[in-house]
C-alpha cells in the first residue's frame, strides 16, 4: 500500500513538472510570437517594400535614386555629421560630469548627481520649445541684447543645424554620464594605485588607464546618442531644418505628395536601420575586444578637493545644468504666462492653458497615461521572462533574444514607425479595419520599443542573484513558477520595477513613432504638444509639455529612491 503511495506520488510529481515544462516552452513560444509578428515582420515589411517596385518586382532603383539624388546624398551626410557632432558634445559633457560626481567629494555631489540626470525627460521636442521661447528671435535672450543693449537684431541662437545640436546635447548628455558611471564603478581602485605607484596621475593617468577601461560603457552610450539624434525629427522641424534623413523620411511619408516621395521615405527610413544595424555591429565588436570589467561595482574612495577645486567644480557643475535647464524655465514661463510678445518675460500670468488642456481636452493626458501603462504591461510580461531566459537557461534561441533586444535600442523610431504603416496597414478579414487605424497599435510599437529597458534592469538583477537560491526550493519539490514568485521575484523586484519605470517614462516622451502611427482621437502628450505648437497654439503646447515633465520627474525621482537611500543613489 505504501508502495503504491510512493508510486502515485512521483508519479504525480512527473506529471507535474512534465506539464511546467510544457507550460513554459510555450510561454518561451509566445515571446517569439509576439517577437516575430511585431518587431521582425515590421522590418522583413519594410524591407521588401524598399527593394520592390508598385508592382511588386526585385529593384535596385529606389536605392540608386536616393544615392544619385544631391538633396538626400546631403540629407544624410548632415544626419551623420550632426550624430557626430552630438556624440563630441555630450562626451566632454558626460566624460566630465561622471569623473567628477564619482571620483571626487565636494558639497551637493548628491543634488549635483540627481540633477544631472534630470535633462534626460524632457521630450526633445518640449526642449526645443522651451529654448525657441528663451533664445528664439523673440525670446527673452534677444529682446533684451535689443532693448537693453543697442543690439539692432536678433541674434540666431536656435534656428538651424546648431540649435538642433544644442537641444540634442543637453538633452541626451545624462546618457552618456550614465554610461560612463557605469563602467567607470566597476573599475578595481587597484588599477589606479598601481598606475600613480609608476608616475601616472592628473589627466595621464585618465587617458592612460580610466578612460581605456571605460571603452565598453562609451561605446554603448555613443551609440545611443547618436541613434537618438539620428532619429529625431520633431526637433529639426521646430527650428526649421528639414535636410536631415529623419525629417525627410517623416515629411515624405505624412505628406504623400506623390508615390516617388512616398516611396523614398520608405527608402530612407531602410537605410537608417541599415545603418544602425552596422553601427551595432562594429560598436558590439569592438566592445566585446575591450570589456575589461566585472559584474561588481568597486569601493571607490573619493578624494577630497581644495577649497579653490571645490568651487571650480561647483561653478563648472552649475554652469552646465543652468544651459540644461533653459527650457525648463521657457516651458514654465510660456505656459503660464499672457501677453508675452516683444517683452523680456510674460506682463501677466494665468492658468487658462492648463485649464484647457487638461480640462477641455484632457485626451492626451489620458490617453498616455492609459497607454504608457500598457506598455509597461507588455514589457513586464514580455521582458521579465525573457530575461529569465537568458539568465537562467540554455534554451535555443536565447542569444538571439539577446541581440535582438539589443537591436531595438538601436532602432530609430521613424523607422520603425514606418515599418508599422507599412507592415499593418491590410485590414483585418471580416472588419475591414487595419492595425494602424486601432489605438492598441501605439501601446505595442512602444511595447517593442521600450522593451530592453525592462530586459536589462531584470537581467541585472539576475544576474546577482545566486542560481542556489532557486536550485535550493526546487530540490525541496518547489516547481519553477513557485520557486520564481516566491524565492527568486522578491529578490529581483527592485530591478524589475526600475527597469519598467524607465520603461514608462519613455514611452510617455515617444515622439518618433506616435507623431506616425497617431490615431485621430487617441492621440499622447508628444502628440498635442507638436499639433498644438505647429497649429499655432504655443501656450497650450508649453503648458502640455510642463506636465508631460512633471510626470516624467516623478517616475525619474521613484527610481532614484529605488537605487539609492539618498539624492545622487545612482551615481552610488
Amino acid at each position: 500500500m505504501e508502495s503504491q503511495e510512493t508510486v502515485s506520488s512521483t508519479t504525480g510529481r512527473a506529471g507535474s513538472r512534465l506539464r511546467a515544462h510544457a507550460g513554459g516552452l510555450a510561454g518561451y513560444a509566445g515571446i517569439w510570437a509576439f517577437m516575430a509578428l511585431f518587431l521582425i515582420y515590421p522590418l522583413i515589411r519594410l524591407f521588401y517594400d524598399a527593394f520592390t517596385t508598385e508592382d511588386e518586382v526585385f529593384t535596385l532603383l529606389n536605392f540608386y535614386d536616393f544615392f544619385t539624388d544631391p538633396f538626400y546624398l546631403k540629407a544624410l551626410m548632415n544626419s551623420l555629421i550632426l550624430g557626430a557632432a552630438t556624440v563630441v558634445t555630450t562626451s566632454l559633457i558626460g566624460i566630465t560630469f561622471a569623473f567628477l560626481l564619482l571620483r571626487y567629494e565636494f558639497p551637493g555631489r548628491g543634488l549635483f548627481s540627481f540633477l544631472s540626470i534630470v535633462p534626460m525627460i524632457m521630450p526633445p521636442l518640449v526642449g526645443v520649445m522651451g529654448f525657441v521661447f528663451i533664445l528664439g528671435r523673440a525670446g527673452t535672450v534677444n529682446v533684451i541684447l535689443m532693448d537693453y543693449l543697442g543690439f539692432l537684431k536678433p541674434v540666431n541662437f536656435m534656428y538651424g543645424v546648431h540649435g538642433v545640436l544644442l537641444v540634442e546635447t543637453l538633452h541626451l548628455f545624462p546618457l552618456m554620464t550614465l554610461s560612463i558611471v557605469d563602467a567607470m564603478g566597476k573599475i578595481s581602485p587597484s588599477l589606479d594605485e598601481a598606475a600613480e605607484s609608476v608616475g601616472s596621475r592628473g589627466l595621464r593617468k585618465f587617458w592612460d588607464i580610466t578612460f581605456p577601461l571605460t571603452t565598453p560603457g562609451y561605446v554603448s552610450g555613443a551609440l545611443l546618442v547618436f541613434i537618438w539624434t539620428f532619429a529625431d525629427f520633431a526637433t529639426p522641424l521646430v527650428v526649421g531644418v528639414d535636410d536631415l534623413l529623419a525629417s525627410q523620411a517623416y515629411l515624405n511619408i505624412v505628406q504623400f505628395v506623390d508615390r516617388r516621395l512616398f516611396k523614398m521615405g520608405i527608402v530612407i527610413s531602410a537605410i537608417m536601420i541599415l545603418l544602425a544595424i552596422v553601427f551595432l555591429i562594429v560598436a558590439k565588436r569592438y566592445v566585446s575586444l575591450k570589456d575589461y570589467s566585472s559584474l561588481s561595482y568597486s569601493v571607490i574612495e573619493r578624494r577630497s578637493l581644495s577649497w579653490l577645486g571645490k568651487a571650480g567644480v561647483i561653478l563648472f557643475l552649475s554652469a552646465i545644468l543652468v544651459f540644461a535647464f533653459i527650457p525648463y524655465l521657457g516651458i514654465v514661463l510660456d505656459s503660464f504666462g499672457k501677453g508675452w510678445a516683444l517683452t523680456p518675460f510674460p506682463v501677466k500670468y494665468t492658468l487658462q492653458y492648463f485649464q484647457r488642456v487638461a480640462i477641455e481636452t484632457p485626451k492626451f493626458i489620458l490617453n498616455s497615461l492609459l497607454y504608457s501603462g500598457i506598455t509597461v504591461l507588455i514589457c513586464m510580461v514580455i521582458g521579465v521572462p525573457m530575461a529569465w531566459v537568458m539568465a537562467r537557461t540554455q534554451l535555443p534561441g536565447r542569444d538571439l533574444l539577446d541581440s535582438l533586444t539589443t537591436l531595438i535600442l538601436a532602432l530609430p523610431g521613424t523607422g520603425i514607425g514606418i515599418a508599422y504603416l507599412r507592415a499593418f496597414r491590410e485590414p483585418f478579414p471580416f472588419t475591414g479595419t487595419a492595425l494602424i487605424g486601432v489605438w492598441i497599435v501605439i501601446p505595442l510599437v512602444l511595447g517593442v520599443r521600450r522593451l530592453p529597458y525592462t530586459v536589462r534592469g531584470t537581467l541585472a538583477s539576475l544576474q546577482i542573484v545566486h542560481k542556489s537560491f532557486e536550485e535550493a526550493a526546487e530540490s525541496v519539490g518547489a516547481r519553477k513558477m513557485t520557486t520564481f514568485r516566491d524565492v527568486t521575484l522578491p529578490l529581483i523586484w527592485k530591478g524589475v520595477l526600475v527597469g519598467s519605470l524607465y520603461s514608462f517614462i519613455l514611452a510617455l516622451q515617444e515622439a518618433s513613432a506616435t507623431l506616425l502611427l497617431v490615431v485621430p482621437g487617441h492621440e499622447m502628450m508628444p502628440v498635442g504638444i507638436f499639433n498644438f505648437y505647429i497649429g499655432g497654439s504655443v501656450n497650450e503646447a508649453a503648458a502640455l509639455g510642463l506636465i508631460l515633465i512633471v510626470l516624467g520627474a516623478t517616475c525619474l525621482f521613484a527610481v532614484n529612491r529605488l537605487t539609492g537611500t539618498k539624492m545622487g543613489g545612482v551615481f552610488g
